[in-house]
């Protein structure tokens, strides 16, 4: 229960509010089932964002960021390709929801004519919309006197994450359907959230967006380890859904192996993925904005997490990914130098074809890199 010290205990967790917070939770305390996170809840939410910009707490451009609380540090690059205006958009808030512990990342990649304003808004709505989900959850647990958090803490953290991106997401996409200065219907945008608190990784996904993590191995060797799926049409679970929504899943004969998913009839352009925001003309053949929730504890052997959107992952492997980001003399260089390998790749691996918009974000959970991870980087440079 909230304390007199706006300190939300949990049988043995304890989360601390800043005071915007604590009144909120309390009228949460005295009015269980209540819109929450679509009133006072989401300004309340809105007013941190607002003051972590104001703290240099909060980019969404190219450039670094760091707290003097945690050991975290963010790169962030975004490269606009040669297709138009650049529809990738990111987002990174250290100390989220001013919350020591706390950094929320974001990653989204927008397509169809309005897709730049798309993946904007939803850049937007997205943090405030999750830490009001996740207050509203965790003042909700308060409540439930049957709970006992010691059974498994954990499991706990990551199921008011998991109940909060649920939440987050599907509320955003009704938003964004009924938004009077955006049309949707044939455009739509992917996205890959991700909150660390403390050890505790929680990330959502929808799209084709990846997050991978560099992790030590038992040889000492630095490798990667995808933490999301691409959301591609043609894998079998997601192909079924489609075909029973009556939608189709096929290759165009100029695109052998991109795979899209279509219409009854093909009335309009496939899509190269099968879960995305927006993109309502698609939505009644199978197409959903459901993420996939996943958790990581962070362990010692972690380094760093690398998001970012298709315009690297089609041209740079994850493996070759992990080497750059670690191979950079500077962490705050590092996102930069993973663009411009991918935009060099481009040229190289996709001749003929229009480059795409290239973003990346790299997280790194230590200031200082392992022992090993100098040790593995120096055997490289030798090879």
């Amino acid at each position: 229960m909230l304390n007199g010290d706006g300190e939300l205990h949990t049988q043995g967790a304890m989360v601390r509010f800043p005071s915007i917070l604590e009144g909120l939770v309390r009228t949460m305390s005295m009015k269980k089932g209540s819109n929450f996170c679509n009133d006072v809840g989401r300004e309340a939410a809105e007013a941190l964002a607002k003051e972590a910009k104001k703290n240099e707490l909060m980019l969404r451009s190219s450039g670094i960021i760091k707290s003097e609380k945690s050991d975290n540090l963010s790169s962030v690059c975004s490269k606009r390709g040669k297709k138009g205006m650049n529809q990738d958009c990111l987002i990174v808030w250290e100390e989220f929801g001013f919350q020591d512990d706390m950094i929320f990342c974001g990653i989204f990649d927008g397509h169809g004519p309005w897709g730049h304003l798309v993946s904007k808004r939803v850049r937007e709505s997205m943090p405030a919309s999750v830490l009001c989900n996740w207050q509203e959850t965790l003042a909700l647990l308060s409540l439930d006197l049957d709970f006992d958090i010691e059974r498994d803490t954990n499991l706990c953290c990551f199921d008011v994450w998991k109940q909060s991106f649920l939440k987050t997401y599907a509320a955003i996409d009704q938003e964004l359907k009924h938004h009077p200065g955006i049309d949707s219907f044939l455009s739509g945008t992917t996205a890959l959230t991700i909150v660390k608190q403390g050890e505790q990784l929680a990330v959502a996904n929808v799209g084709d967006s990846r997050a991978v993590l560099a992790t030590i191995s038992e040889d000492g060797s630095l490798v990667p380890l995808q933490l999301t799926i691409d959301f591609k049409p043609n894998l079998p679970q997601e192909a079924e859904r489609i075909r029973s929504s009556k939608g189709q899943v096929f290759c165009l004969h100029d695109e052998p192996g991109v795979y899209r998913v279509w219409s009854p009839h093909g009335e309009a352009a496939g899509l190269a993925i099968s879960r995305a925001f927006g993109d309502y003309f698609m939505k009644d053949f199978g197409l959903i904005s459901v993420p996939d929730v996943r958790q990581r504890y962070i362990t010692s052997r972690d380094q760093f997490v690398i998001l970012a959107t298709d315009g690297v992952w089609d041209v740079i492997s994850n493996e070759e990914a992990v080497n750059i980001v670690s191979s950079t003399a500077e962490k705050e260089k590092s996102a930069r130098r993973l663009v411009e390998c991918a935009a060099s790749a481009w040229k190289s691996k996709k001749r003929g074809l229009a480059m795409d918009d290239i973003s990346a974000i790299c997280l790194f959970f230590h200031r200082e890199a392992s022992p090993l991870v100098s040790k593995f980087c120096a055997m490289k440079k030798s090879m």
